[in-house]
């Protein structure tokens, strides 16, 4: 009700509703549910009613279904609908059916890895063999660049789920394939989630690390199954088969329940109508900030840059230092002392570990976030969404305004426009943003057949795909190995590098020519000089190869 009562307020307000351009309502939906399905491992079931879970939505039944049949899936649902459960029940079912099963999680950033590893663990009963959690044997780890170094033998041994995204997939689990080919060699599903972020430029190189997880997976006898979720596109099943190079069934039925929705773009008032200067975006969302904590309504704002966040962040936690002088009821300073905290990128893992779980909890009434939090960290049921500025596409926006509400509570979303021309377009032709249809992605055709980084880097694993019989090197240099990888596997690219760069030592490498069809003559061997990184893309220079000579 006290959402309702702000609402109500800001109706009226003659220092807010003359500025509110648009006041979008979306009445409440009903939930579309289905029966948990009969051939679900009976651990499983007794797992999900021991969280109080008696059914599923229609797009969870139809994902699992989906899958069962073998199929890849994508599903394109709205945002706090359930798509963490939708992948995870074939998956778990997969494991425990199938005791040497394996599956890979990938996600855009290390936070969301680390609320998916905690969504895992909320379960009471391990979901694999029915034992306590203590006496599970199957191991669900992260593998990322925070993971340190000492645990990473015991992850490649045992790990049955893990989660990644696709840098360190790039740089940390390909070129090391051979220390995981019990992983590899059992590989039964693959979890893509967040793909909407996989476009343009960076899609491509998403699309080719994929391909070569795909032939490497092959080559170890796996044809792993790909489930990938994605929020409110123009084209999730384009996208999709783009990224996978494979058929896809498209799930975008919604099936969950929402409650009332509120979408108001509030415009700031013009202060020099002979200049066209209007107040500040960031002093007007810091008001309206202000309402929605003294209404004790959770929140979320997000803001353009890092700056702005601490600005914010500023000025709220000043403007309620005020408050707490000013009142003359005590309890003010007790209810409302540190509950505002800022979410951006430089803070520490554990900062932003403590701060999301004091959104779940309710410990933390507002958050001031950069986009970090706009992919889908669960981050609880939040009142309402406050949008600093135009993020910059109508997916972006969709998906930072349904950070707010969860199940069939009423939220609100206000977007605050800046003097931007973009947003002050928007401000006055509000049809132009609903009645679009979200952004459409795709990867970047051009960057994906013009040869840069990654398919030079994809050339190192050619002797172990299906091609490695056409890539016997036909002299003693490393040039005329190159020169038949250019003319057979590399048909797409139309300048190969000069020499290749692989950052290994001489004994992996000679075993890993020991895997592939052909040997080195005796009395031959590879010197590998030093290797350069930049990103996740390893460079190709031709300094760091030289060829191949006699003892």
């Amino acid at each position: 009700m006290t959402l309702e009562t702000l609402l109500s307020r800001w109706r009226a307000d003659v220092q807010t509703a003359p500025n509110i351009s648009t006041w979008r309502v979306t009445p409440a939906r009903p939930a579309k549910t289905a029966p948990i399905p009969n051939d679900l491992p009976r651990p499983l079931a007794d797992a999900l009613r021991q969280r109080g879970i008696s059914f599923l939505y229609t797009h969870q039944s139809a994902a699992w279904t989906h899958s069962r049949a073998g199929k890849n899936i994508v599903l394109a649902t709205s945002t706090a609908s359930g798509k963490t459960l939708a992948y995870n029940l074939p998956v778990l079912a997969e494991l425990s059916q199938n005791p040497k099963a394996t599956a890979l999680y990938l996600f855009p950033t290390k936070a969301l890895t680390q609320d998916q590893l905690s969504a895992l663990s909320r379960y009471p009963i391990n979901p694999l063999n029915g034992t306590t959690k203590q006496q599970a044997n199957v191991s669900t780890a992260t593998y990322d660049g925070d993971t340190p170094k000492s645990r990473r033998p015991a992850i490649r041994e045992n790990a049955r789920i893990l989660l990644s995204n696709p840098d360190m997939l790039h740089t940390g689990i390909l070129p090391h394939h051979t220390k995981w080919d019990g992983f590899l060699a059992n590989l039964r599903y693959i979890v893509i989630d967040e793909m909407h972020t996989y476009r343009g430029v960076f899609g491509s190189h998403v699309a080719n690390v994929i391909r070569r997880l795909k032939r490497i997976a092959n080559f170890y006898g796996a044809n792993p199954q790909f489930i990938l979720t994605s929020a409110t596109i123009g084209n999730p099943a384009e996208l999709a088969e783009k990224l996978i190079e494979a058929p896809v069934e498209l799930i975008d039925e919604d099936g969950a329940a929402q409650g009332e929705r509120h979408f108001l773009i509030y415009n700031p008032p013009v202060i020099d109508e002979a200049l066209g200067l209007r107040k500040s975006s960031l002093m007007e969302s810091i008001r309206l900030a202000g309402d929605l904590i003294q209404k004790d309504v959770q929140s979320v704002v997000f803001a353009r840059s890092r700056r702005a966040v601490e600005i914010i962040l500023t000025q709220l936690r000043e403007n309620r230092e005020k408050r707490i002088e000013s009142s003359k009821n005590s309890s003010f300073s007790i209810q409302n002392s540190a509950l505002i905290r800022g979410y951006r990128s430089g803070y520490l893992p554990a900062q932003r570990r403590e701060i999301e779980a004091g959104l779940r909890n309710g410990d933390v009434r507002l958050v001031v976030a950069t986009n970090a939090l706009e992919l889908g960290i669960d981050i609880g049921g939040m009142g309402a969404s406050l949008l600093v500025g135009y993020p910059g596409g109508i997916a972006s926006t969709w998906q930072q305004a349904g950070r707010a509400g969860r199940g069939d509570a009423p939220a609100a979303a206000i977007f605050v426009a800046s003097p931007n021309p973009l947003d002050q377009f928007l401000a006055h032709h509000p049809e132009y943003f609903f009645a679009r249809s979200p952004d459409s992605n795709c990867p970047s055709r051009r960057a994906k057949d013009s040869g840069v980084s990654m398919p030079r880097c994809s050339g190192i694993f050619s002797i172990f795909s299906s091609h490695r019989a056409s890539c016997t090197p036909p002299g003693r240099h490393i040039f005329g190995w190159q020169t038949t990888i250019r003319r057979r596997a590399f048909r797409s690219v139309p300048h190969p590098p000069k020499m290749f760069c692989y950052k290994s030592t001489r004994a992996v490498i000679r075993a890993r020519l020991a895997k592939s069809i052909w040997h080195p003559p005796p009395g031959w061997c590879i010197r590998v000089l030093s290797t350069c990184t930049r990103g996740s893309n390893i460079l190709c220079n031709r300094s760091i190869w030289r060829k191949m000579w006699r003892r």
